[in-house]
């Protein structure tokens, strides 16, 4: 055999050898497999059971929006290294949750239906039934939601809005009235049509004859906070400054709805631009932004609904003497403002200051309702709260 031919054989040998030696070092370490599971799993009798494969964890817990209490469900860890947990039976509705293991919060691998936000994102899922069948996707006419994307000079920048047109609204020439939805802190102009279902709420409302054809517009209200921005400690009374620098805020907001926002729905699409043809509603933060457009620009819209959202008490002064549009003129607004409404759940920490807003109004004569529900701070009510809401604009 020729010395080239020898050298040759040597070298792939000792490639082989070299080979066979990195297999049996990679199947000395076995992948670890999870075993087959689903998550979450809703029981025939409405219990929800939840399950996360995570064999080296030590603590696993998850929160969910149907929870009255500080308390987490604790799940419990099997041989296999799968942790499973079951809550008690739920009302029909459509619910969100994350997990936390060993102290980091996680979303449910299991699970692609995602609820987003700016400042965390969870998973979401429907126990269906009954009492979940205003928000469920039924067999009926769909309209469509559009992610759309329009300039914003108070901003400077490129913002995007969702909108819901309603069935039939391509093919036609009608114009429409228009509701601007509003939604809370943490979240984006995707959380009304996401947990919020506003299209299937929508949908089914129309499917049902109970409403009339409208257009929803979604607007993003989190804003750009400037560096600095004041922060105050849970449960004390908010200092001038932190006052001071919300109201500069929700002014802000206030020009990017009525000076950007509404101008361009106007321009695209076929809305009504009379005060009689706008509603405008809001929950949690965007419920305060709701009453800043109430008490800056009261002309703007004859229905008005504020949700979850009130005034400190330790700010009633400051609020009083920065709405003078709203408060000086109740004649005015009564005579404008068609609905001015306000509903919160009997165990929702804005409890108090929304009762605080309902006797402002009451003290300068702005007519308006207060609607107490039961419940708390969580889309549980404000999906219901938009379906009544719906049934009492624009008739």
């Amino acid at each position: 055999m020729a010395r080239g031919t020898v050298r040759w054989f040597a070298m792939a040998a000792g490639l082989a050898i070299h080979a066979a030696s990195g297999s049996t070092a990679l199947a000395q370490a076995p992948a670890v497999v999870a075993p087959p599971h689903v998550s979450p799993e809703v029981l025939a009798d409405r219990r929800v059971a939840f399950r996360i494969f995570a064999p080296k964890a030590t603590d696993v817990t998850l929160r969910g929006d149907w929870m009255d209490t500080p308390a987490p469900l604790t799940l419990v860890k099997r041989a296999d290294g799968l942790w499973e947990g079951t809550t008690e039976a739920l009302v029909a509705d459509f619910y969100s949750y994350s997990f936390t293991v060993d102290g980091v919060r996680t979303l449910d691998p299991k699970n692609a239906l995602i609820k987003q936000g700016i400042a965390s994102v969870e998973n979401m899922f429907l126990v269906p039934g009954a009492e979940a069948a205003f928000e469920a996707t039924a067999t009926v006419p769909h309209g469509e939601i559009r992610a759309v994307w329009y300039p914003s000079s108070t901003l400077g920048e490129q913002r995007r809005m969702h909108v819901y047109t309603p069935p039939g609204y391509d093919g036609g020439t009608s114009r429409y009235p228009v509701l601007y939805l509003l939604h809370g802190g943490g979240d984006d102009d995707t959380g009304w049509s996401t947990i919020g279902r506003a299209g299937f709420i929508v949908d089914n409302l129309l499917a049902s004859g109970k409403i009339r054809p409208l257009v929803v517009v979604m607007p993003n209200g989190s804003l750009p906070r400037p560096a600095g921005f004041p922060t105050t400690t849970p449960g004390a009374a908010p200092t001038p400054d932190v006052l001071a620098a919300g109201l500069a805020l929700q002014d802000r907001f206030v020009s990017e709805l009525m000076n950007d926002v509404v101008p361009f729905v106007e321009r695209q699409f076929r809305v009504g631009a009379r005060p009689d043809q706008r509603a405008i509603a809001g929950l949690s933060m965007g419920g305060g932004q709701t009453q800043r457009v109430l008490a800056t620009r009261p002309e703007s819209f004859a229905y008005v609904a504020t949700w979850s959202a009130g005034v400190n008490p330790a700010a009633t002064a400051f609020f009083e003497e920065r709405s003078g549009a709203l408060l000086k003129q109740p004649a005015k607004i009564n005579a404008t403002a068609k609905v001015v409404s306000l509903v919160v759940g009997d165990k929702d920490f804005t409890l108090a200051g929304t009762k605080n807003l309902d006797d402002i109004l009451t003290r300068h004569g702005v007519t308006h309702t207060l609607q107490l529900t039961g419940g708390g701070h969580t889309w549980i009510n404000w999906r219901q709260y938009l379906r009544d809401y719906l049934q009492v604009v624009f008739k």
